[in-house]
């Protein structure tokens, strides 16, 4: 059983954090959402349709701007009220693949041939709208620049946009600790995740304003990378309403990305390292801002 006091001492930690950040500033946040329909454990009495529906209330409630949320089609017959509450509630999809396959691991022409077995889902969802956006999953593009040039000519000439990734905390991870926490009926356990993960979606805020501040002397806007996860829907409210008062401002992906930080995406390139804050550091020979899990996040509740 987790000691009570891990919880508040990792709550105070936060709090710290939070309160001695830097005055808010106006800044512009696409909120996007891989996996759907269905994204890792859900814990014991949870089902998919309560996790998207307490997802789409917390945006609503956010006042957020329609969000994308990248499907992969294999778990959508499963599923299908999950993409339909997502669809009704206005949201939007972008192509996360067919079964979320690691470009990787997997040769070019199976990877596409995912990307297009995903479009037949993609087209009856949105019939009247743009979801020729694009994820990759695990945000791998190969491991040679000739299979990364061949994928991103691929896209492009399918007129497809790269969804880029400037914001990301990497929250995928708590869902399996809190589903395992929720089964031991763990309340202190429980209630040290909700605070690492605020931390670390305070921690990696930061990370990205001194990044880009170092780079560009502003703050460029920032696209979130989150999942449709049991704990993602919990946290959702208490998440977006740090990032408003952060100063932050809930626009669409497409707003964000008209930035010139985001135009290399939309090009083909050789090279094999994905777009994001961290790699611009690198390029610029500077050392990265770095955002780590908890130690403890993968064996909480085992």
């Amino acid at each position: 059983m987790t000691n009570p006091c891990t919880a508040l001492v990792a709550a105070a930690v936060f709090v710290a954090v939070v309160t001695s950040s830097p005055a808010a500033q106006s800044q512009d946040l696409a909120l996007t959402f891989d996996d759907l329909p269905a994204h890792n454990d859900l814990p014991v009495g949870e089902t998919r349709v309560g996790v998207i529906s307490r997802l789409v209330a917390a945006l609503a409630d956010a006042n957020a701007a329609p969000s994308y949320g990248f499907i992969n089609a294999a778990s959508a017959a499963d599923n299908p009220a999950v993409l339909e509450i997502w669809r009704a509630s206005g949201n939007r999809f972008g192509n996360h693949t067919w079964s979320h396959i690691n470009l990787t691991e997997a040769p070019a022409e199976v990877f596409l041939a995912e990307v297009t077995r995903n479009e037949a889902t993609l087209r009856a969802l949105s019939p009247d709208a743009d979801w020729r956006w694009f994820r990759y999953p695990y945000l791998a593009e190969g491991e040679t620049p000739q299979k990364r040039k061949a994928i991103r000519d691929w896209l492009a000439e399918n007129r497809y946009r790269v969804a880029s990734v400037t914001l990301n905390f990497d929250d995928w991870a708590w869902n399996a600790p809190y589903a395992r926490c929720v089964a031991r009926a763990d309340e202190a356990a429980i209630a040290s995740l909700e605070a690492s993960f605020m931390k670390a979606a305070a921690d990696s805020l930061a990370a990205a304003r001194k990044m880009s501040r170092t780079l560009y002397d502003r703050d460029i806007p920032l696209v979130l990378l989150m999942h449709v996860g049991a704990f993602d829907a919990r946290m959702a409210p208490r998440l977006l309403a740090f990032y408003r008062d952060e100063g932050l401002r809930f626009v669409p992906l497409e707003a964000a990305q008209a930035d010139p930080f985001y135009a290399p995406d939309s090009r083909s390139s050789a090279s094999p390292a994905p777009l994001g804050l961290e790699q611009a550091m690198i390029d610029r020979g500077l050392a990265p801002e770095r955002v780590s899990q908890p130690a403890d996040l993968m064996t909480l509740c085992q």
